[in-house]
């Protein structure tokens, strides 16, 4: 691995350095931020151009954020990665970027994200410092406690999905926070099965974590997870105020129930997994799902009689 490493420093240039930089801040994984749009949606405010504006600058604002959180894991993680069989190629690990350069980026994009928030709103700004505090934890500290890594990664989505609500003074809604965080663990849990599945005996030196977890657990997990994102879902479809009376937003569940099973089938069958975010860009079964979800939501919501 050293080889690598090696090889990769001596062949540096300015432009693979911006490039492994832009690597670094993990482009792919925005699509996390996405979230951030719920509040938007199910508050019915889609009409209102200044608050899709207000959400669409929060949304930036936490790209910056959550890929300076990146960067640092990266930086923490370098050593480590270098075992791994792909994240070695990642331009820290691989030494295409030094510490001190991504160091350098990370406080920037801190500097500008924390300093953006406070602009556009304090319960906003409140929220990405929380998001920073839980995730710089997690990076240090956090994910090598058995169960509250994964806890960790599903509160930052939380975090996401207040942050998008709070942005344009909207209330929280407890099903908001209850979906949330059980898809979110739903795919952590599915991630942590993936990586002890594939790693064939040597996850200690990849993630020392994995050792606290086996396959029967996480298969149990994954079931107990399974159910109750059903179960929120469903009774979020018959019970939240702000739906239609007619309760016509029972018509998005078999989307969610597919696009769950599907997911599992990739975990199980496939052997996917361990980048939740690459299969939500490339599986296009679960692409086709997802997409006809968030048509179905936004017809039932805006043009369904109330």
């Amino acid at each position: 691995m050293s080889e690598i490493s090696s090889a990769a420093a001596t062949e540096v240039n300015p432009m693979s350095a911006v490039i492994g930089l832009l690597k670094s801040m993990r482009p792919r994984q925005w699509t996390k931020n996405g979230i951030i749009f719920f509040g938007l949606v199910f508050a019915l405010r889609l009409y209102d151009l200044t608050a899709v504006r207000t959400v669409v600058a929060a949304f930036i604002l936490f790209c910056l954020v959550s890929s300076a959180i990146y960067i640092v894991n990266d930086i923490v993680d370098a050593e480590r990665d270098r075992l791994h069989p792909t994240k070695r190629f990642r331009p820290i690990a691989a030494g295409v970027v030094s510490a001190p350069t991504a160091i350098a980026v990370a406080a920037i994009l801190f500097l500008l994200s924390i300093g953006g928030s406070i602009a556009l709103s304090q319960p906003f700004a409140a929220m990405v410092v929380l998001y920073v505090i839980l995730m710089l934890a997690y990076s240090f500290a956090l994910k090598h406690i058995v169960l509250i890594d994964v806890f960790t990664i599903a509160g930052g989505f939380v975090i996401r999905a207040a942050a998008g609500a709070l942005v344009i003074d909207e209330p929280i809604s407890p099903w908001l926070y209850v979906c949330t965080v059980l898809a979110s663990l739903f795919l952590g849990f599915g991630k942590r099965r993936h990586e002890l599945a594939t790693l064939d005996g040597d996850q200690v030196n990849h993630r020392e974590i994995l050792h606290e977890y086996s396959i029967p657990l996480l298969d149990h997990l994954l079931v107990i997870i399974t159910a109750s994102v059903i179960m929120a879902y469903s009774l979020y479809t018959f019970s939240a105020e702000n739906l239609p009376h007619n309760h016509s937003m029972m018509f998005t569940i078999p989307f969610v129930l597919y696009g769950m099973f599907r997911y599992l089938y990739l975990v199980y069958i496939r052997g996917a997994g361990g980048s939740p975010e690459e299969i939500f860009l490339q599986d296009k079964p679960i692409l086709l799902s997802v997409a006809l979800w968030g048509l179905a939501v936004v017809v039932i919501l805006y043009l369904a009689p109330r």
